[in-house]
């Protein structure tokens, strides 16, 4: 199943300049995959040496957290939308 992928500023150097590109896979861990076979180097960006997530990204499939879905298991459909999106940390008010 075809679905776009927003990527974030930091990774678009790993997408040739691209801020959204397409993937095929039927759940996050496929999707990752294909991201990885288009674009060497990006799933070591965003996942852990055991394929799930780094704590400090988030990836949303449409408009919901992964992380209250079914994590990287979570089913995809035709034409959904994923963002992945790093954290961001503050400093001291």
């Amino acid at each position: 199943m075809a679905v776009k992928v927003r990527v974030p500023t930091p990774l678009m150097k790993l997408t040739d300049n691209q801020s959204e590109v397409n993937a095929d896979g039927s759940d996050i861990t496929e999707i990752l995959n294909n991201l990885e076979s288009q674009f060497t180097g990006i799933k070591e960006r965003i996942c852990e040496a055991d394929g799930t997530p780094r704590r400090f990204i988030n990836i949303y499939l449409n408009e919901d957290d992964i992380r209250f879905l079914d994590g990287e298991k979570t089913k995809v459909n035709d034409g959904d939308e994923i963002s992945i999106i790093p954290a961001i940390a503050g400093g001291a008010i």
